[in-house]
């Protein structure tokens, strides 16, 4: 049976990405790593993605793959270059980034993609990501992670959506939602949003390409 491993920098981020597993991939093993203080130590440092910061990260990735992974998925956006760098050493097995998966779904879905995130930093690790045949606006949920830390979660929701009507305002053809975090609002969005502006999340994306990866992986190996 297939094993995964799922590690999160934010606690809010576990749950999200275990319900996508139970739809989508419900006979996956998985289990799941969380360091709570990777985005407090990130926000607060002002130190970027240093050296230390990267060390962390290969750390997380070799113990993962210890345990018999044959995927690692992150699900904290704000790190895309220290997941890369663990994803280089490691050619033999899919390591994902939280967002690669929904960064591609959002370049076939639109070429003004909305992208909103609740953790600032990740405005600024994440829009490289995406390639110059699209233009990615930017836009901070403001408020929606403390809302979510406080167990409002309804205000949370809320503020997304403003957000997105921000964005919508703006001329946006398509809503990315940053973070695993995130997903809980996407209903909200869809309901709201008009019906061709389609409303993405990082969890929903990643799960198909992880899995696809993995049995494809496994079908060439036979």
């Amino acid at each position: 049976m297939t094993r995964i491993a799922l590690i999160h920098a934010l606690a809010h981020s576990v749950a999200p990405i275990n319900d996508e597993m139970d739809r989508a991939w419900p006979e996956c093993r998985r289990m799941n790593l969380l360091d709570d203080s990777l985005s407090a130590d990130l926000a607060r440092s002002g130190r970027g993605l240093d050296a230390a910061m990267h060390a962390r990260f290969e750390t997380l990735t070799a113990y993962a793959e210890g345990t018999g992974a044959q995927g690692i998925l992150f699900t904290c956006s704000a790190f895309g270059p220290c997941i890369e760098a663990a994803a280089a050493r490691r050619p033999h097995m899919p390591v994902l980034k939280p967002n690669e998966a929904m960064v591609a779904d959002a370049v076939q879905a639109g070429r003004r993609i909305g992208l909103i995130a609740s953790f600032a930093p990740t405005l600024q690790s994440m829009p490289p990501e995406f390639p110059d045949t699209v233009q990615v606006l930017p836009r901070l949920a403001d408020g929606a992670m403390q809302a979510l830390d406080e167990g409002r979660a309804q205000a949370h929701d809320e503020a997304v959506l403003l957000a997105a009507q921000a964005l919508l305002a703006q001329g946006c053809d398509v809503i990315a939602l940053a973070q695993f975090s995130m997903a809980r609002a996407a209903p909200l969005l869809r309901r709201q949003m008009p019906q061709q502006v389609p409303v993405l999340t990082t969890p929903g994306s990643a799960v198909r390409v992880l899995r696809e990866r993995i049995q494809g992986a496994s079908r060439l190996s036979r």
